[in-house]
């Protein structure tokens, strides 16, 4: 069944006497509201049980959460019936991947929009300020797609490069709210670039000053991804320095740690080590264990993550419903191979490109993609047309066609495109996912772009489109891992709770009004790997700071989005 809509012509004739008369203060009087959502079900994001409920809504803001019927009578320009819906906050997305959608694409963000999404937190290593030639010089930004404006990207550049990033976010035209953490990678590539090893103390004090201007002007935190060059070649002293710097500011150390798979107790004890002597909270990216070899590590994993809460470190986790990551061709090279950017110099030369086939093939070597072979993982972001054949096929398919060994095969498709390229890595176990996602410090982050159905080609993650309809429908209606209040806390008042966001996140008066309304008898994802362009079901409504951006399942248009900031964040 679908909310049905009635828009009354008219407010009432005369708003007098209302105890509290701004658009941003809670108001339960019956002077008339912009949207009124009646006969739902209240989930409110703090995970206490769901009751029925009306809200109000006036200008950007919730003015009203009552009990059923209360509202019925109110003036309002827009009314939802809601009956046998759900009515939820917004999610947050802990971990977007929009920068180029958010800064300078299509702002509507459409794969998000239609499964809820109504935030993202962008900055996952790398983010588009503060920029300078070392930056510039990685092409992070330079490669996104569709490509940024040159004259953009000027304007990032500078010790206040950050926050001039997140007012060209404000002036694009976007959908949902956005916010971001500083990119550790960008942090130490604007004073480093490409250069491997620790920095000495006047670099390391530069690397501190671009952290607290980041802060200041408006950053959650700092995101590291350790497995990427250059962040990679960041020391643990490097990064807890980093994270002390922006202590002051109530920021949060959040990471893609230095390994998930062989290494990975070893990777927890340092992002462990770098919150405590940094004195930050910590959160890990994409919680997992990685490759079959190391599945049974998860519940020990977890393990190792509640007694670091039991002694008193404020940790938590993200994750994503899929028991497939998704992440560069690249990482399939040692980290040594893109030192001093000379990547692809080194994969041209003859005796340095036999050392890197001998190390990407060695099994006892360091794991790259040798441990669970090419058939695990599927490629994607062709670019050239002689490989537009090879979109969405496992690498193991390509390598046959091409008649060359798998390694040979990377640096081929790497070399001819002259860029890195995508892959979904099938390494992951569906049981240790279900286990873990259960925790109460998980919550849930998509680390997917937004994109929209009817423009994009290439292959990309099903999370871009289906991650919260895959938890409600799959892991909540069907298999009933845990209660739906549990879900939509650990996707929207959760997230906002480790964020210090005090005024999203929650289904309450005073709080700004993003709402999704969706059917939870019906909701499921239909994305896959092999046809990953499919809006998920079930999510009917969708509101952004009271403006209504889908109706009845499809896209409004509308743009009225917000850039939000950390709590350490210094008005300019």
């Amino acid at each position: 069944m679908h909310p049905r809509y009635l828009v009354l012509l008219a407010f009432t004739s005369a708003i007098v006497g209302c105890s509290r008369p701004t658009p941003d203060t809670p108001a339960t009087d019956k002077t008339g509201y912009d949207v009124v959502i009646e006969n739902g079900r209240i989930v409110d994001g703090t995970g206490n049980p769901w009751t029925y409920g009306d809200v109000g809504i006036r200008g950007a803001r919730i003015v009203a959460v009552t009990q059923p019927g209360l509202l019925h009578d109110a003036a309002a320009k827009l009314r939802i019936d809601a009956h046998h819906h759900v009515v939820a906050p917004g999610f947050i997305d802990l971990q977007g991947q929009s920068i180029a959608a958010l800064t300078w694409g299509d702002g509507r963000v459409v794969s998000k929009v239609t499964q809820g999404v109504t935030t993202e937190i962008l900055g996952e290593g790398t983010t588009p300020g503060p920029s300078n030639a070392h930056v510039d010089s990685l092409g992070d930004v330079q490669t996104m797609e569709p490509p940024p404006p040159a004259a953009l990207l000027q304007t990032f550049q500078g010790e206040h490069g950050f926050g001039a990033w997140l007012d060209a976010m404000r002036q694009h035209h976007n959908s949902i709210n956005a916010g971001s953490f500083v990119g550790a990678q960008t942090v130490r590539a604007s004073v480093m670039g490409f250069r491997p090893g620790a920095p000495n103390a006047a670099e390391l004090d530069s690397m501190r000053a671009v952290v607290r201007n980041a802060m200041r002007e408006g950053a959650f935190g700092m995101a590291s991804a350790l497995i990427y060059p250059p962040g990679s070649y960041a020391g643990t002293n490097e990064l807890i320095e980093l994270a002390k710097a922006m202590a002051p500011f109530h920021g949060e150390y959040i990471t893609h740690m230095r390994s998930e798979d062989d290494s990975l107790f070893e990777a927890m004890d340092e992002a462990f080590r770098i919150a405590r002597e940094g004195g930050v909270r910590l959160e890990i990216f994409h919680l997992k264990a990685s490759n079959k070899r190391n599945w049974g590590k998860a519940p020990e994993m977890v393990a190792k993550i509640d007694s670091a809460r039991a002694s008193g470190l404020d940790v938590g986790a993200t994750m994503y419903p899929y028991p497939f990551s998704g992440n560069n061709l690249g990482e399939c090279f040692p980290d040594w191979a893109a030192e001093n950017g000379k990547l692809m110099d080194n994969l041209k030369s003859p005796a340095t490109r036999s050392r890197i086939l001998k190390e990407m093939a060695d099994p006892k070597g360091a794991p790259l993609c040798q441990i669970e072979g090419p058939s695990a993982y599927l490629i994607a972001d062709f670019k050239r047309p002689e490989y537009a054949k090879y979109e969405g096929k496992r690498l193991s398919e390509i390598a046959a066609d091409m008649k060359k060994p798998w390694p040979e095969t990377v640096i081929e498709l790497i070399t001819t495109e002259g860029r890195d390229l995508s892959k979904i890595n099938f390494t992951m176990s569906e049981d240790n996912v279900k286990m873990q996602i259960k925790y109460p410090w998980v919550v849930i982050g998509t680390d997917a772009d937004g994109v929209d159905p009817d423009s994009t080609k290439i292959v990309v993650h099903p999370r871009a489109y289906g991650s919260y309809p895959r938890i409600l429908g799959r892991y909540v209606r069907e298999q009933k891992l845990f209660p739906l209040e549990e879900a939509i806390r650990k996707m929207s008042g959760g997230v906002a709770a480790r964020l210090g966001i005090e005024d999203r996140g929650l289904i309450r008066e005073g709080m700004y009004a993003d709402i999704v309304v969706f059917d939870d008898a019906t909701i499921i994802d239909l994305a896959t790997p092999e046809k990953p362009h499919q809006i998920s079901k079930g999510v009917e409504e969708v509101f952004v700071n009271g403006v209504q951006v889908l109706h009845d399942g499809k896209h409004t248009g509308a743009t009225p989005g917000q850039v939000i900031t950390g709590p350490g964040t210094v008005a300019r």
